[in-house]
């Protein structure tokens, strides 16, 4: 058994061997920096590899061997060297990042690095960005900076001239069946080669499909609306019960987190125990209550994002079938009604409707646009002139 294939912090990285060639060297000295930029589309495992490749500067054997005492640490997020920052907010702040630049100057606890994992880098606010920008321009002893973001413009350009790129690709569908079959009980290869084409690359989108049947119900929702767009009210409908998806969704990812965080706040300032609220809890309160709200709000928006992903495999299904392009369809279950979606459409038009999608993605992500209001504008795009049964 090679060292790519032994169990290692390497593992999960699917589909990713020439990364992994290079952080394994760069572990050992051989082109070894002190600012890294990971890259690569949604779901590729970008924070994953940083995180693999801060075990593997950590790892007693230098190699990312997986068993190790610091190995593991780092896997489980408790090393004492290694800070992770992510957020579920819009953005992250200058203040966070400060504290983050404070903890860089330390000297490392143990005998090798201080790694500083930033999750979102395409996130941060400029005021951020100008601070962090200084610690790499100046960095300190042993001390390594890992970002990550979708694409290097994403981040500020004066920052990413001063990383070492790492540029990650989306894996194939036979690469993510596989890793589904190896890491899931039970898992079917029929289930596991079904869900790894509907997620289009995406780990983590993948295992939830391939592992939970209401997810797999909200999505073939999502991909049997282009059929059903044949006027202005099944358009606006369609715009509703997508909303109504991603509501329902994020409803279900952060009620249980802010019942939890709530209950924390609660006990911290004596309330459950006096059943009185001090007056210092109203502020506290009020704050916890905002990032709450914040959290919903990208959750909506990453529910949707993903929604319009999966609407899109749609439209490329029916541009392949087109033009006779071989392989299996995203969405090879549908291949009767996406047969029918491209008689009915020119591959102009199929382009055009792929449009209207990202800009609507762009109208809610970088201009603040209402999802459902944006949802609307986008299915109008998209209604047939004419049934696909015509």
């Amino acid at each position: 058994m090679s060292a790519l294939q032994a169990p290692s912090v390497w593992a999960d990285l699917v589909g990713q061997r020439p990364v992994i060639t290079a952080l394994r060297r760069a572990a050992g000295g051989d082109g070894m920096t002190h600012a890294w930029l990971f890259v690569g589309p949604p779901g590729s495992g970008r924070s994953n590899a940083a995180v693999a490749f801060a075990a593997a500067l950590q790892c007693e054997s230098g190699t990312g061997c997986g068993t190790c005492k610091s190995c593991h640490t780092v896997s489980t997020g408790s090393h004492a060297d290694v800070h992770l920052v992510r957020t579920e907010k819009l953005s992250i702040g200058v203040d966070e990042v400060r504290d983050l630049v404070r903890r860089a100057a330390l000297a490392p606890a143990g005998d090798r690095w201080q790694i500083m994992i930033v999750e979102d880098s395409d996130r941060l606010t400029d005021q951020a960005c100008n601070a962090l920008l200084k610690a790499i321009e100046e960095p300190t002893p042993r001390t390594v900076w890992l970002l990550c973001a979708p694409t290097v413009e994403d981040v500020l350009t004066t920052i990413r001239s001063r990383c070492r790129l790492v540029a990650l690709t989306t894996p194939a569908a036979a690469e993510v069946a596989d890793f589904l079959v190896r890491t899931i009980d039970g898992m079917s290869p029929e289930l596991a080669a079904n869900a790894a084409r509907a997620s289009q690359g995406h780990i983590g989108r993948a295992r939830a499909l391939a592992t939970d049947e209401q997810t797999r119900l909200r999505r073939r929702q999502v991909v049997q609306i282009p059929s059903r767009l044949t006027s202005v009210g099944a358009c606006m409908q369609a715009a509703t019960n997508v909303s109504e998806i991603a509501k329902d969704e994020a409803e279900a990812i952060t009620s249980g987190l802010d019942a939890r965080e709530k209950k924390e706040l609660d006990s911290a300032y004596g309330v459950v125990e006096r059943g009185r609220r001090p007056r210092e809890y109203g502020p506290a309160l009020k704050v916890l209550e905002k990032g709450q709200s914040t959290r919903a709000k990208r959750r909506v928006l990453d529910v949707v994002d993903r929604c319009l992903m999966d609407l899109t495999s749609v439209y490329r299904d029916a541009i392949a079938l087109s033009f006779d392009a071989p392989g299996a369809l995203v969405n090879e279950e549908m291949r009767v009604e996406i047969e029918q979606l491209a008689r009915v459409t020119t591959s102009e038009e199929l382009l055009k409707m792929i449009d209207a999608i990202f800009t609507a993605r762009e109208q809610m992500l970088e201009f603040n646009v209402p999802p459902l209001l944006a949802l609307e504008a986008m299915m109008v795009s998209l209604r047939l002139e004419s049934g696909p049964h015509r």
